[in-house]
């Protein structure tokens, strides 16, 4: 491996560095955005079920708010039973921008990962191609520092390639992962929402 950095030259590291960052990334959001821990299965029935037996008070506000996501907009909803339909949707939807914001957290950074990871391994790439006819001189060329040249404008490149692969197929599927949770979030908030309202049963 360290053959391998030496061989690359110091473009290398800004590449490690990205890899290191979008690794994290991954293995958080992989973490993090799990089904049942942002969308619980059964949240709704519980919720409403408490709210008929006992009605609303604190301990069911913080358990709902510290469990899931979808819990901490059904809060929201609970705290403001006393309003309109109109103006307890307009609150579900602010606590939902929130919700979804936290959903994205590192998103874009893994997003600007995959981007920027073929342009630093085509800068690897010149400054190869920058060592390689450095080394050329009327009188020959010396062919280690040509070997080192190439050295440095194949591994880099490739090593570009390797990190933003991975990191765009992730960004992508993390992406839809939030995309499809919000739109179901939505549904569900809207089932609170006319139930409370005696809009449904």
């Amino acid at each position: 491996m360290l053959a391998l950095i030496e061989a690359a030259g110091w473009p290398i590291w800004p590449l490690i560095i990205a890899s290191i960052l979008a690794l994290a990334i991954i293995f958080e959001r992989t973490y993090t955005l799990r089904h049942r821990q942002v969308l619980p299965q059964g949240l709704l029935e519980q919720t409403l079920e408490h709210l008929r037996r006992h009605g609303t008070n604190p301990d069911l506000l913080r358990g709902l708010a510290e469990g899931s996501p979808l819990g901490r907009v059904f809060a929201v909803g609970l705290r403001h039973l006393g309003l309109s339909r109109e103006l307890m949707k307009e609150s579900l939807e602010e606590s939902g921008r929130a919700v979804a914001h936290d959903l994205e957290r590192y998103l874009t950074t893994l997003g600007t990962i995959a981007a920027v990871s073929p342009l630093m391994g085509l800068l690897g790439t010149v400054v190869g191609m920058v060592e390689i006819f450095g080394s050329q001189s009327p009188a020959g060329g010396n062919p280690a520092l040509l070997a080192h040249g190439i050295s440095v404008a194949l591994y880099n490149t490739a090593y570009g390639l390797i990190v933003a692969i991975p990191s765009l197929i992730f960004y992508r599927f993390f992406r839809g992962r939030v995309d499809a949770f919000l739109v179901e979030m939505e549904q569900e908030t809207l089932r609170l929402v006319e139930i409370i309202h005696g809009e449904r049963k």
